[in-house]
């Protein structure tokens, strides 16, 4: 049982050079590119606030699930163990169910079981997408698909092509593999969270905004809600007047 915890027991090795940076990292900069997955869900949880109180209160175990995917992705490629390989695929296998769980459509669930991979999200998204009128919901969709599909191609590249990137002394795609699958999968749940809220609380008036609110193209796109409920003590759900969003720069 303790082998499978010893550096090096994983099967899998990536394109990156081992131990060329430190001698406690295999891979320095596979395993460090995973700041990313813990630095920035703490500011999703804030910015999805209004979201989680008023329409799903489970998308934090998203955000949470993100760091823990970080935390046992840097683990595996600083040890190369097999734990760590498990705890990373898992964590990812996790973070896919819950997706599933909070924002499959009820009219997809009725055509019947579904498997647990990405080939219901992309037919979900791109079906949800010809239904949608929100030019920004529809940028965002084909955003994320633009982002899956580099990142898709960076992994196979180290996998595939790693003596060509090796011998031009660049095996570092599987780093930048981990940068753009976060952003693909940020860009996935905020798709899959408006979705759940426009089906389920049309009275609510999600709409996609970006935070800082200047650059649609650099920012970070959330959750707004147009419409919330009153708070106490006023006892009503009569929706507050709506104030518009400020006009953001060119």
């Amino acid at each position: 049982m303790l082998e499978h915890f010893a550096r090096g027991s994983s099967a899998v090795d990536w394109c990156e050079w081992n131990y060329a940076h430190s001698s406690f990292i295999a891979e320095f900069y596979n395993t460090i590119s995973n700041v990313i997955f813990l630095v920035l869900p703490p500011f999703f949880m804030y910015l999805f606030r209004p979201y989680s109180k008023h329409v799903c209160s489970g998308v934090n175990i998203i955000w949470v699930l993100f760091v823990v995917t970080g935390i046992s992705s840097a683990y595996f490629h600083a040890t190369l163990s097999l734990v760590g390989q498990l705890l990373d695929e898992l964590s990812i296998l996790w973070g896919i169910m819950v997706a599933f769980a909070l924002w499959t459509p009820r009219w997809l669930l009725a055509i019947g079981p579904i498997k647990m991979n990405s080939a219901p999200f992309v037919f979900m998204l791109f079906a949800e997408l010809q239904r949608c009128r929100d030019y920004r919901v529809i940028r965002l969709g084909f955003a994320c698909a633009g982002w899956w599909f580099v990142a898709v191609l960076f992994w196979v590249n180290d996998r595939v092509f790693c003596d060509v990137w090796t011998s031009i002394s660049f095996p570092y795609l599987h780093c930048a593999w981990h940068i753009l699958i976060f952003i693909a999968s940020y860009t996935g749940c905020v798709l899959g969270s408006y979705f759940y809220a426009a089906n389920e609380f049309p009275q609510l008036r999600p709409t996609v905004s970006y935070w800082p609110c200047w650059s649609q193209n650099l920012g970070l796109p959330y959750i707004v809600l147009k419409a919330m409920p009153r708070e106490k003590p006023y006892e009503t759900t009569e929706p507050v007047n709506y104030i518009p969003e400020k006009k953001c720069w060119a």
